[in-house]
C-alpha cells in the first residue's frame, strides 16, 4: 500500500483520510487548526509536521488560496500535489503553473460525491493534469471514488465539476420552488415525490422526454427543430409557471430570471425553433 498526506481536514478531507486509512494505506494528516487531526490520529493517522510532509499530497480545502496559504513557499521537488478543493478553472490553471514554479507536480479533481458518498459504490471524480503522473497514483485515489480523466488542460476537472453542479443545483431548486408552490395548496411533498422521481428518469433517458440526450445533439448540430413543440409555446408555458408561483406566494427570482432568458430567445427571432435554441442565447450573452 502507498503512503499519502491529506491537507485539510474538515468534513470531506476527514473521510477521505479515514477512507484511505480503511483502504490499507499509510496516511499523514496536517490541517491549519492542530487540533482536528486528533480523531483521525486516534484511527491510525500519522502528523504530518508540515502541509507538505509527504510524496503524495491529498489536498481538500475551501480554495486553492488556502492551498497557498498552507504550503507557503516550500519546495515541492518531486512531490505530486492532488488538489480536490473547489475555486474557479482558470484559478486551477495557475496553480498548475504556481506548483510546477515550486518543483511539483499538480493534478486537480472535482470530486462528484458529499463526504458521506467517498469511497461508495456510485462515486466518482474528475480529474484533470499529466494522465502519465495520475495513472502512477489511481491505485491510491481509486480507494475515494471512480476516476473520471478529462483531460490535460487543469482547468478542465473543474469545469465538468462545476457543470454538473449546475445541474443538480437548478434541478433541486426548481423542486423546491415545485413543492413550495404545491404545499400552498395543501399537497404534501411526499405525494408530489413519485411525479417528481419520474420526471428526472425519464429526463436522464432515451425516450420522447429524454432531453438531456436531446439537447446534446441538437447542440453538437446546432439544429432546434420546433415544428411540433415550439421555444414560443415553451415561453408562454413558462410565463405561466411564474403566474402559478406568484399566486402561490412563493419566492420567484430564479423562475423568472428564466423567463426572461425565454423571451430574450423568442425575441431574437428564434421561436419558432425548439427549446434547445436557448442554448444560443447563453452562448451570447
Amino acid at each position: 500500500m502507498s503512503e499519502v498526506t491529506v491537507v485539510g481536514l474538515g468534513p470531506m478531507g476527514s473521510t477521505m483520510a479515514e477512507t484511505f486509512l480503511a483502504a490499507g494505506h499509510q496516511v499523514k494528516v496536517w490541517n491549519r487548526t492542530a487540533s482536528k487531526a486528533e480523531a483521525l490520529l486516534a484511527k491510525g493517522a500519522g502528523r504530518a509536521a508540515t502541509a507538505v510532509d509527504g510524496a503524495l499530497l491529498v489536498v481538500s480545502q475551501i480554495s486553492y488560496q488556502a492551498m497557498y496559504d498552507s504550503l507557503g513557499d516550500a519546495r515541492l521537488d518531486g512531490k505530486v500535489v492532488v488538489n480536490l478543493s473547489s475555486d474557479s478553472p482558470e484559478r486551477l490553471r495557475e496553480a498548475a503553473r504556481w506548483v510546477a514554479g515550486h518543483g511539483g507536480t499538480l493534478i486537480t479533481g472535482g470530486i462528484m460525491v458529499p463526504p458521506p458518498g467517498i469511497g461508495q459504490p456510485g462515486a466518482y471524480t474528475f480529474y484533470s493534469g499529466p494522465k502519465d503522473v495520475l495513472d502512477q497514483h489511481a491505485s491510491t485515489l481509486e480507494a475515494l471514488s471512480e476516476i473520471a480523466y478529462v483531460g490535460q488542460d487543469e482547468g478542465l476537472a473543474m469545469m465538468y465539476y462545476q457543470a454538473q453542479l449546475l445541474i443538480f443545483w437548478s434541478s433541486l431548486t426548481s423542486h423546491m420552488h415545485a413543492m413550495a408552490m404545491l404545499r400552498t395548496a395543501g399537497v404534501s411533498p411526499l405525494e408530489l415525490l413519485p411525479f417528481v422521481q419520474e420526471t428526472f428518469t425519464q429526463l436522464g433517458g432515451d425516450g420522447p422526454m429524454g432531453y438531456a440526450k436531446i439537447l446534446a445533439e441538437e447542440f453538437e448540430a446546432q439544429t432546434y427543430p420546433g415544428e411540433q413543440n415550439s421555444l414560443h409555446m415553451q415561453a408562454v408555458g413558462l410565463g405561466h409557471a411564474v403566474e402559478a408561483l406568484e399566486e402561490a406566494g412563493v419566492e420567484t427570482t430564479v423562475p423568472s430570471a428564466l423567463k426572461r432568458l425565454f423571451e430574450r430567445a423568442d425575441a431574437e427571432g428564434r421561436g419558432h425553433e425548439g427549446l434547445g435554441t436557448v442554448i444560443e442565447s447563453i452562448r451570447k450573452p
